[in-house]
């Protein structure tokens, strides 16, 4: 796996474990979303039969290269024995009286929590109809439950580990396709340019001179709250300065030049 080695020594191996899936192909999407967020260990209690030309090879993406082939059958048992297990279910934590264990976390407050843990870590998914078992429940060691609306609140099993899984990829993902640098403000110098440039388009459209002080203002005001990029204010500058030349050709005015 897998794990951000800049999140800290303490973040955990993590892998997925389904349990019994009726449906190959929610095997094959849960693998997907493992190679989208960082997981290649995918563990498999009581699977269907997963024919490398079937719907789950069909729907797992890239990870029919990797994370799907190598995916390790297991027991129950030894699953309970050996990862610290955290049951992803569809259970609320509405009510402390209905449920094994309360109260149930949701995906990302598990974050904090498995930075801290030295063990290997499997997060649990069972059968599309009826999730993990109550029996089952009680071997794992944490329920975690994604909040959802109480008139319909059960997930799709693929749905729900693709969710569950971007929530924690802080702890998995090294390399993604937003980093944080995505977003640079223009120089300031190149804003003043920008700023000079309008004033003289605001004077070539014949502006009431009285109002471009104003004018002006306000276009400085806007800037300051849009933070444009470099190439945003490259455009702005290359059209207010077509526009202003255009306008000296139609009016024979070369003082916009």
């Amino acid at each position: 796996m897998h794990a951000d080695e800049e999140a800290g020594d303490s973040a955990p191996d993590i892998s997925v474990a389904v349990v019994a899936s009726e449906t190959p192909g929610n095997v094959g999407t849960i693998a997907r979303a493992m190679k989208n967020f960082g997981l290649s260990d995918l563990l498999l209690v009581d699977p269907p039969p997963l024919d490398p030309d079937g719907e789950a090879y069909g729907l797992a993406g890239h990870a029919r290269e990797d994370v799907l082939p190598n995916a390790t059958e297991i027991s129950f048992e030894e699953l309970a024995r050996e990862y610290h297990t955290i049951a992803c279910t569809a259970t609320t934590n509405e009510d402390a009286t209905e449920h094994v264990r309360y109260p149930a976390a949701e995906p990302a407050d598990l974050v904090e929590e498995l930075r801290g843990v030295d063990s290997q870590v499997a997060l649990v998914f069972g059968r599309e109809s009826v999730g993990l078992s109550n029996e089952e429940l009680a071997e794992l060691d944490r329920i975690c439950s994604i909040p959802a609306s109480a008139s319909y609140p059960v997930l799709n099993l693929g749905q729900a580990a693709t969710i569950t899984l971007y929530e924690l990829r802080s702890l998995t993902v090294t390399d993604t396709q937003h980093p944080e640098t995505i977003h640079r403000r223009a120089d300031e110098a190149e804003i003043e340019r920008l700023h000079d440039q309008f004033g003289t388009f605001i004077e070539a459209v014949g502006h009431p001179e009285h109002k471009q002080e104003k004018t002006r203002l306000l276009f400085r005001r806007l800037l300051g709250r849009a933070d444009p990029t470099p190439r945003e204010v490259r455009t702005l500058v290359g059209l207010f300065r077509r526009g202003s030349e255009r306008i000296a050709d139609e009016t024979g005015d070369s003082s916009t030049d």
